[in-house]
């Protein structure tokens, strides 16, 4: 990945809804949702404290306490704290300085149950871009050069802090969600070709836009960047749908194919409430395999209208 030497696998499980993005989670559903994508050979796992409040990185890390540690690539995020009010319950808090990237990559191996981070992400940094840049990406970069973490990236969905990120420092990877999906493709116009040109590697998250890809048939209601999708982007995903089947895949098979279909994507991160929903992707993903060059043309021509 990068300029490093971690390895990810082409398919990588996201952990957000372990953390219950959109309904609560046990324990006993993530171990079966986390040994569903590992008997499927998904071997890179990414987390974060923001999600549950901790929860997914506690979930996730029960899960995986009975694998041999070398055998997976874990990344977590920096940039929210996580601590107790005074009424006892968790909150976040924003916190990009030295000292908090610190304490927040010993508290998520805490959570986590392991001994080392092997990719740290600054999380949704836009709000604090130059405290971002300046403070908690040279402590990263230090750590990295000492071994304590094997790689340095960012991640979120706003693409000027993403283009800023790879002009500005030497990061391995960008995590870019939502943005190289077959409904919003805009981190093709100058994000990839910045990361290909600097050797900075890509994953791919939030690659369904928080639902409406990922299921046949899209419908009013389902989720569109975490809300309810409105009715022009229900339409233009119906519209995509009919030209995948028409080159006989469907609309989640296209949207996976699509995320994973430039060269410097190293991996595509899904998330799963579920071992069926797992199971489902891992199937769906076999479609990147296809030349699907044709369909890429008609998805264009559907966004443009």
């Amino acid at each position: 990945m990068g300029r490093s030497t971690v390895v990810v696998t082409e398919l990588g499980l996201g952990t957000a809804q372990l953390g219950g993005l959109y309904a609560p989670m046990d324990q006993r559903t993530a171990d079966m949702t986390v040994a569903a994508a590992w008997e499927a050979g998904v071997r890179y796992f990414d987390t974060a404290p923001h999600y549950g409040l901790g929860a997914a990185e506690e979930r996730l890390g029960v899960a995986l306490a009975g694998q041999p540690r070398e055998a997976f690539t874990i990344s977590t995020k920096v940039g929210r704290l996580i601590v107790e009010s005074t009424d006892g319950e968790r909150e976040r808090r924003w916190g990009f300085s030295a000292d908090a990237v610190r304490r927040s990559l010993d508290e998520s191996r805490q959570r986590l149950g392991v001994d080392r981070i092997d990719v740290a992400l600054v999380h949704d940094p836009e709000a604090h871009l130059d405290q971002a840049v300046d403070e908690a990406f040279p402590v990263l970069a230090e750590l990295r050069a000492r071994g304590e973490i094997g790689a340095v990236g960012v991640g979120t969905r706003d693409l000027p802090s993403l283009i800023r990120f790879v002009r500005e420092t030497d990061i391995d990877a960008v995590m870019v969600a939502g943005r190289l999906t077959l409904l919003d493709a805009s981190a093709l116009t100058e994000l990839i070709p910045l990361c290909r040109e600097r050797g900075v590697s890509v994953l791919n998250a939030g690659v369904f836009n928080s639902g409406v890809l990922a299921a046949p048939a899209p419908t009013a209601g389902t989720h569109f960047e975490y809300v309810a999708a409105p009715p022009d982007v229900v339409a233009r995903a119906r519209d995509i749908e009919t030209a995948a089947l028409g080159h006989g895949v469907s609309l989640p098979e296209a949207a996976l194919a699509f995320a994973a279909d430039s060269d410097v994507v190293s991996s595509v991160v899904v998330g799963a409430e579920s071992p069926e929903q797992i199971a489902g992707t891992v199937h769906a993903f076999a479609a990147r395999r296809r030349d699907l060059t044709a369909l890429w043309r008609s998805v264009r021509q559907v966004n443009r209208g």
